[in-house]
């Protein structure tokens, strides 16, 4: 957006709403399996670009970009590794371009796929994949860049710097938990609410948060651990739609808008300051989850 960043507005308003899930949209566009999602920010921009748009019209403050695999790492599987700057810097233009100069784009980084812990990768490799990433989004015009669904620290940390170190971005990290059978929150790689939520902050992230992994109701605990970290930084959610549910060979998100709309003022009561969707939710969910928050 221009003029104001997003941590700036939420000094004046309490709750901002995201977007929604864009791998479920793109699927029911046509996206084949085996296909490169991102590639279509090349190859097929109106169709990208309608999503977005939908998003927006459907109430969003901001809208991410369609550049979750964007990393040389990932794209190397399909042979792009060599295009990611083109890549990155067409997915943000187009996502900026949905969202005017009146709301905010939050361009999405994922998870490389690499393995720290194995040593299959450095760190300078991360940072490095990171940075391309990064400096393209900028340069296509984002507000802000969200690392999303980290589960591991050392990887987060990396994905941080090099924001921090080659853009003037606003920083947004996201990690995604699951339930343990000892009923605690842990990422993929062992880190719980509290610790990822530490290390994001001494980082340098801007605003921290929880993506994917559970749907809205069991947000509301993570988001609580984590507030009870910190009581200033801005903490973001996408929730998904609900657990997924395999119905005749096809995974099916469960909960209805009304039903994510319905804990959405819980979610902002228990300390989460953006609240939008991940996988399974559609602009649908983000229309009713703005509703009940403007109540």
């Amino acid at each position: 957006m221009k003029n104001q960043k997003i941590t700036e507005a939420l000094k004046t308003r309490k709750v901002l709403v995201s977007d929604g899930a864009w791998g479920t949209f793109l699927h029911k566009k046509g996206l084949k399996p085996g296909e490169c999602p991102e590639l279509w920010c090349v190859n097929r921009p109106d169709d990208v670009m309608e999503i977005a748009k939908n998003y927006i019209d459907a109430g969003a403050d901001m809208v991410e970009t369609d550049s979750f695999g964007g990393s040389s790492f990932k794209l190397k599987h399909y042979g792009l590794a060599d295009r990611a700057a083109e890549i990155n810097e067409a997915a943000a233009r187009i996502s900026r371009q949905a969202a005017g100069d009146d709301h905010w784009v939050i361009a999405s980084i994922g998870p490389t796929g690499q393995m720290l812990v194995t040593e299959e990768v450095t760190e300078e490799d991360l940072y490095d994949a990171f940075k391309t990433q990064a400096v393209a989004l900028e340069k296509g015009g984002a507000d802000a860049i969200c690392i999303e669904t980290m589960s591991d620290i050392g990887e987060a940390c990396q994905a941080i710097k090099a924001v921090r170190d080659n853009t003037k971005l606003e920083v947004i990290c996201t990690f995604t938990f699951e339930k343990t059978v000892q009923g605690n929150y842990k990422t993929m790689m062992g880190a719980d609410p509290v610790s990822a939520m530490k290390a994001a902050i001494e980082a340098g992230a801007d605003i921290v948060g929880a993506n994917c992994g559970n749907g809205i109701e069991r947000m509301i605990e993570i988001v609580s651990q984590m507030r009870s970290v910190n009581k200033d930084v801005p903490i973001l959610v996408h929730a998904n739609a609900g657990l997924p549910k395999n119905i005749n060979g096809v995974d099916t998100f469960p909960e209805t808008p009304e039903d994510m709309a319905g804990f959405a003022p819980k979610l902002a009561a228990a300390g989460a300051n953006i609240i939008g969707g991940c996988c399974g939710t559609t602009p649908a969910h983000i229309k009713a989850i703005k509703e009940a928050l403007s109540k």
